[in-house]
């Protein structure tokens, strides 16, 4: 152990004689360095970015540019793409307010109340000789005694209700067009693309006009089942696309539109589920314009009338379907008839009570659904059509020519 820790002592002791001579040379070297360092930073020896020069690092700049006085904030320029379309496009996206009397018959006239049934918004899409024209939703001004449409500049003007239609959900408004700025630019929605920039603008619960959302296109060609009268049924399939730019209620009308500020849809629906977030519709463009023009110059929707009153054969028990109605046991669905209008296409034709319709034109009629998309959307008043159905287990056809709705 004596050995060990004389040696250690000798080591300790060399090595001490050595550092003492080091760190009296770093010392002097570092007051060499603090001496020389004024002239070393005047002259030009350093790279500029070394000297903080920050005068040559952002030249041309104005220093008061970036540096605030105080007291104040810096204004930076924030335009994009986005902003001006939203800018160009707000003008034309109003509110849409319902507005209801409230009271029996005598008070009505009397004038004594009238509310705000419902709000939502709208897209003026042209002007004519001293009128603008509005689109919304027919869920918005369903009902209305009276319809109000709210500018972006907050001014109030009242609007007449040209035409509704319930399958569509469109309407269309006229009014005044003394204090509108500015129409919207029709676009296309049958080329857009998943993924593509949406943008919706509207009037989210009635009180916050020209609100701007911002998503994708998350879905084109889309359906969803519609219940019009709350039967737990659905009674029609609309024809969608799907965004994720956020849709709240008071949105409905207004407008949905690409990166061009082009409009390419009319908000209608959003799934209100606390469990579903970013899922918002809107009805294509492409599918409401004709449908616009005709609720613009006839104030209807005039679609092709069989002349009977049909169930889908789902809502009948399947026992009925072999004991009553004899159906064969390859029928899987259809509708049935329940009456049959005197006078109508059918009638002629000779449909009665309880047929069941399974094809038109050789198309497979499934459910009430099937039936009306072939009416409405495949053949026009005046077109013929071929329906097959079943009498008492026997398929028969029968031809006739459709005719207008009334």
């Amino acid at each position: 152990m004596g050995y060990f820790d004389d040696d250690y002592q000798k080591r300790q002791t060399k090595k001490r004689h050595w550092l003492r001579p080091a760190l009296f040379g770093a010392l002097i070297g570092i007051v060499v360095v603090l001496a020389a360092l004024p002239a070393i930073l005047e002259s030009d020896i350093l790279p500029e970015g070394w000297t903080g020069d920050t005068q040559s690092a952002s030249e041309g700049i104005n220093e008061s540019e970036v540096q605030p006085e105080s007291g104040n904030f810096v204004s930076v320029n924030v335009s994009s793409q986005i902003t001006d379309v939203v800018n160009e496009v707000s003008p034309a996206v109003v509110g849409v307010i319902n507005i209801q009397r409230q009271g029996d018959f005598w008070q009505q006239e009397e004038g004594s109340q009238q509310t705000e049934a419902g709000t939502g918004s709208g897209v003026i899409y042209k002007t004519a000789n001293g009128h603008a024209y509005v689109i919304t939703n027919h869920h918005v001004i369903e009902g209305a005694d009276t319809v109000e449409v709210i500018l972006s500049d907050d001014t109030r003007v009242e609007a007449e209700i040209l035409g509704s239609d319930l399958f569509s959900d469109l309407a269309v408004l006229k009014m005044n067009s003394e204090h509108v700025q500015d129409t919207i630019n029709m676009g296309t929605s049958e080329n857009v693309k998943v993924g593509e920039p949406a943008i919706a603008i509207g009037n989210p619960l009635g009180m916050f006009l020209g609100s701007v959302t911002q998503g994708v296109i998350s879905g084109t060609q889309r359906t969803i089942p519609q219940d019009f009268n709350q039967d737990g049924r659905a009674d029609w399939q609309a024809e969608v696309i799907q965004t994720d730019a956020a849709i709240n209620p008071g949105n409905s009308g207004g407008a949905l539109i690409n990166i061009d500020g082009q409009l390419i849809g009319i908000n209608s629906m959003k799934i209100n589920q606390e469990d579903v977030e970013g899922i918002g519709f809107a009805i294509p463009i492409d599918t409401a314009r004709p449908i616009i023009d005709e609720l613009e110059k006839t104030g209807n929707i005039n679609r092709p009338y069989m002349g009977v009153e049909v169930y889908s054969l789902e809502e009948v028990p399947k026992t009925e379907w072999d004991s009553t109605l004899n159906l064969p046991k390859d029928v899987e669905g259809g509708v049935y008839v329940w009456t049959v209008e005197t006078g109508t296409p059918a009638d002629k034709a000779g449909l009665r009570r309880l047929d069941v319709i399974t094809a038109l034109d050789g198309k497979e009629v499934m459910n009430m659904i099937d039936l009306r998309k072939i009416l409405y959307q495949d053949k026009q008043i005046g077109d013929s059509i071929t329906v097959t159905y079943y009498r008492d287990g026997e398929k028969r056809e029968a031809t006739f020519e459709l005719v207008e709705q009334r």
